[in-house]
């Protein structure tokens, strides 16, 4: 899979973790919460992350 360089991605556990750099290879990603109000970046989640395969 190649980088999306829209996508920046530090989550080398994620799946679609672009492997030596620091990108996702999705075309997009899904953002999410799992607060009622979020109101700093600590509350929004990539709902789009799946675990790396060991």
């Amino acid at each position: 899979m190649q980088k999306n360089d829209a996508i920046r991605c530090t989550v080398q556990q994620c799946a679609y973790h672009a492997n030596n750099e620091n990108y996702c290879t999705l075309n997009s990603i899904v953002v999410g919460t799992h607060e009622t109000n979020p109101t700093k970046k600590e509350c929004t989640d990539c709902n789009s992350f799946e675990r790396k395969n060991c």
